[in-house]
């Protein structure tokens, strides 16, 4: 059946000043993961990302590793949403939590009340409402899984990949965070489908990790 590899961006640059720059372990997990795909004969024949340097920065090394170049989609429903301005738009009167940027625990604690209240339409003058999210990412999904392709791979990221996984499931909000905060880098997510119907065939699967790389390549932001 036609399937879509809906797959996590590399490891991008946590507390730098541009973010959405793959860190050296971010193209070597890419690269490593294109090549799992040519040792299984695995090869798309449409391959996309969204708009993120770090998107385009992934698939261009999975396409690397895989030994093709295949001329990609761009799909803005695919990026991931701007978890910088949700922050700004909740804290504009100040009174931020300190660290939230650079530090890990203190970035997902956060990241995990903000994501709350905007789900519940709670925080004033987001970048973009929940409902234009979600509507965005059903948008981009819909688009790849089309008639006449038959293996896709999409390079997206955690937020947008989780909740692409929620909708299908009909689960409440709550999952796709729980779902988002786990997704590791470069993790591969399975839908196959049909004209008729889109079935989960696989979440957060990192083959090409294995327990002689691990230690390297086993990264979550």
């Amino acid at each position: 059946m036609p399937t879509l590899y809906l797959i996590r961006h590399g490891q991008a640059s946590f507390g730098a000043d541009d973010y959405d720059v793959l860190s050296p372990i971010g193209h070597e997990q890419a690269e490593a993961l294109g090549q799992w795909f040519a040792t299984q004969n695995i090869t798309p024949d449409l391959v996309a990302h969204g708009t993120l340097r770090r998107q385009k920065e992934t698939l261009a090394g999975i396409q690397k590793g895989l030994g093709i170049d295949l001329p990609p989609e761009e799909h803005p429903g695919l990026d991931e949403y701007d978890f910088g301005e949700l922050l700004k738009a909740k804290y504009a009167a100040g009174d931020a939590p300190e660290g939230m940027m650079t530090d890990h625990k203190s970035h997902f604690r956060t990241l995990r009340t903000t994501v709350a209240e905007w789900q519940r339409d709670e925080i004033p003058n987001p970048p973009e409402t929940w409902g234009q999210f979600t509507n965005r990412v059903d948008t981009a999904c819909r688009a790849l899984m089309r008639d006449g392709v038959e293996t896709v791979f999409a390079v997206s990221s955690g937020g947008a990949i989780s909740q692409a996984i929620s909708a299908l499931l009909e689960t409440p909000g709550v999952h796709q965070t729980k779902m988002q905060l786990q997704m590791k880098n470069t993790a591969v997510n399975r839908f196959v489908f049909t004209p008729r119907s889109t079935y989960f065939h696989g979440f957060n699967e990192t083959p090409h990790i294995t327990a002689a790389n691990a230690d390297r390549l086993l990264t979550y932001a």
